[in-house]
């Protein structure tokens, strides 16, 4: 908050008092003179300007704005010694001022991290003194002052990345405790070669009460058991190590914990990454690529800060937007055509993204990876979990400042970040509070600089060869509809929930779906709630169909792997699934919005491969496993065909087979010594010559 106390009528100078990192700071000016501060937001504090009326006249002051112009997601209001009101008013009066007391006009300005300037100007006479009439003008200009934090870069075959606590001053002098990968906030940029293996060694170093945590590779197509979906727990202390091919395109991705429960905690807190992979492609194509100089991560996020300065989550006061964790940051970039790696990792609010000038870019890719030709733009929305590539030619800017925005008053009703969502019965808590929403502000300043010793110049206009799946061969169509669950007497919150798929949340141990490996499905999901939702669906990408029937914005015709479906709205898209299959060990689709998707709105599905394990043909009900949890033995009881026995075997989180018994071929009931077995949760598979089931089990002695 700026305070600006205004001064007494008096033909003397003024003091102004401008408190800055808690250094006060004194100016003098003369009557009718222009007050011009340019400060970065979390320096300033307060700025008074006072003097005591040294006469002996008891004064009565009446006072009015001349003008005003202030952003318009800044709050100002106004007070004077009789009265505080809340917004700027035209006018007031003052009660009497007596000798050697002050009278005053308080301004509160409250910027809301938002560059930008104000400025106000008032007239203050004295009622009995008509010809008193003095001015003051008052110019607040808010920049950008922190340098852009580029997250160091890590490429090879072979990457340790350990997941640490860490402590963040976001504002000068003000601690924060974070989580990071290698540091204290994020993670670092990650290089990857199209074909070559990749070992992750991820060790978990977090401390605290539960903080087990998961890594997701969002958007690589990797085997299950190395997805890092809630499945693949990496306890305190612990080390996951996953190896598998890179078999993505060139294109951005990017690295977060999808933990029941806690993704949008370990999330906000500052765990995630960006991974570039390269391809031979990509390489043919003249681009910028040297990272940190013309080629750019950004990961663009709003968060809320609690009194105690603590990073709050599931709410909807995140008025803090950020870029590489970085609260009001700038980034010197060369006059030449750069590439900008955008990532939405917000937990909750998307973004339209677009420049102060108005200025056009070029998208050249998306989720999955490069489009077929580069795409003219203004505006590009990216929702939760969503990546874009764009070019920019700042070739005739040399000099220039120019703002990276989010539009947010452009935002269709509905999505987080927009000016409404819901309608009078149901809302989200607090959304109209938060002054980000539905308004246009600054996520970074750039400042043109001269070009780099080898400049790209041009954009490219082919890019690469894009071929969707084809429509008739799909073996089968899915529907999955979001909506808002009820406990039976409470009317649910169709803006706020609680929010399912297909009428359920997420369980560990059971399967939503099944689906068969070399088979290409159409999914549709439709939104039967009064919110936006991100779906996001892991191992493959989709192309998009339509939306409710119409074909698909230009921008959307790409490999995507998270598409937004607006309230009462519904997606097409086409997928194939290819490469993994494990009947044991799922994969997740659900939304990204990271409280819900905490909340339960997600499920699983498995890829079976129907040349190695027959379709199941026995209820999963009518196995039985007991008791659960086990403290050292395991009690089965199946009732199917035993003519050519039955494998069983127990397999942890990461798919490794901890335990196997002999082949049974006889009883319906038998029972397993697990007693050697450490505490943890696993799966029990019991596979026939037809049939294959899977059950969690929790051993613990």
């Amino acid at each position: 908050m700026v305070a600006i106390l205004f001064r007494k009528i008096l033909p003397v100078a003024i003091l102004i008092m401008a408190t800055m990192n808690s250094i006060a700071q004194t100016y003098t000016i003369s009557p009718d003179d222009t007050i011009q501060l340019t400060g970065v937001f979390e320096d300033l504090q307060t700025l008074s300007i006072s003097q005591i009326n040294n006469s002996a006249d008891t004064l009565n002051l009446m006072w009015r704005k001349i003008s005003e112009s202030v952003p318009s997601n800044w709050n100002a209001t106004v007070c004077d010694n009789s009265i505080c009101y809340t917004t700027l008013v035209d006018s007031g009066s003052m009660n009497p001022v007596l000798p050697f007391d002050y009278g005053f006009i308080l301004l509160h300005i409250t910027p809301h991290v938002s560059y930008g300037t104000a400025k106000i100007r008032y007239s203050v006479w004295d009622i009995n003194n008509p010809g008193s009439i003095d001015t003051l003008t008052f110019i607040l200009t808010v920049k950008a002052g922190n340098p852009l934090f580029i997250p160091p870069l890590l490429s090879g075959t072979n990457f340790s990345l350990n997941i640490q606590n860490g402590v963040t001053q976001f504002y000068p002098g003000v601690n924060t405790p974070t989580f990071g990968i290698n540091g204290p906030l994020l993670a670092p940029t990650l290089v990857l070669n199209k074909w070559d293996w990749v070992t992750m060694n991820v060790t978990n170093n977090l401390t605290g009460n539960g903080n087990a945590t998961t890594i997701h590779w969002h958007g690589l197509h990797v085997p299950a058991i190395y997805d890092g979906g809630p499945h693949q727990i990496i306890l305190q202390g612990s080390t996951w190590s996953p190896n598998f091919q890179v078999l993505n395109s060139a294109g951005t991705f990017w690295y977060h914990p999808h933990g029941a429960n806690k993704t949008d905690l370990h999330v906000s807190k500052g765990i995630a990454g960006i991974i570039i992979i390269k391809d031979s492609t990509e390489a043919a194509l003249t681009l910028p690529r040297t990272y940190g100089v013309d080629d750019f991560p950004f990961i663009v996020q709003t968060k809320c800060f609690d009194v105690l300065n603590q990073i709050a989550i599931a709410t909807a006061f995140d008025t803090i937007p950020m870029v590489n964790g970085t609260v009001n940051p700038y980034l010197d970039v060369p006059a030449q055509v750069v590439r900008l790696r955008l990532l939405n990792g917000a937990s909750d609010r998307s973004f339209l993204f677009g420049f102060s000038n108005n200025m056009n870019f070029h998208l050249i890719a998306t989720d999955g990876g490069l489009i077929d030709s580069s795409l003219t733009l203004n505006r590009l929305r990216l929702s939760n979990g969503e990546r874009a590539e764009i070019l920019v030619d700042l070739g005739g800017h040399l000099n220039d400042t120019i703002f990276l925005m989010s539009y947010g008053s452009e935002l269709s009703h509905g999505i987080m970040g927009a000016d409404s969502i819901g309608d009078d019965l149901n809302q989200v808590p607090d959304y109209y509070f938060n002054p980000l929403n539905g308004t246009d502000f600054k996520l970074l300043q750039l400042n043109v600089s001269p070009q780099t010793g080898s400049p790209v110049t041009t954009i490219p206009s082919s890019l690469t060869t894009v071929v969707p799946w084809d429509t008739l061969n799909v073996t089968v169509q899915r529907t999955f509809e979001f909506d808002t669950l009820s406990d039976g007497f409470v009317n649910p919150n169709l803006a706020e929930g609680p929010f399912g798929i297909n009428r359920k949340t997420f369980v560990m141990d059971s399967i939503n779906e099944k689906v068969y490996l070399n088979t290409t499905e159409i999914w549709t999901v439709i939104n039967k709630t009064m919110v936006a939702h991100p779906f996001h669906i892991h191992d493959m990408h989709f192309y998009l169909l339509d939306k409710s029937g119409i074909p698909v914005a230009a921008y959307e015709k790409g490999k995507k792997d998270v598409v937004l479906v607006m309230p009462n709205d519904s997606v097409r898209f086409v997928t194939r699934f290819e490469d993994f299959a494990n009947d044991t060990v799922p994969y997740m689709y659900h939304c990204h919005l990271l409280h819900h998707e905490d909340d339960g709105m997600m499920g699983s599905f498995v890829v079976i491969d129907t040349a190695r394990v027959n379709v199941l043909e026995i209820g999963h009900d009518a196995v039985q496993v007991f008791p659960n949890p086990s403290e050292g033995f395991i009690n089965i009881q199946y009732p199917g065909d035993l003519k050519n026995g039955v494998n069983v075997y127990l397999s942890d989180l990461s798919g490794r087979i901890v335990h196997t018994e002999p082949k049974i071929s006889s009883r319906d009931h038998w029972i397993i010594n697990v007693s050697d077995i450490d505490c943890g949760v696993y799966f029990i598979t019991i596979q026939s010559e037809h049939s294959s089931i899977t059950k969690k089990i929790i051993i613990h002695h």
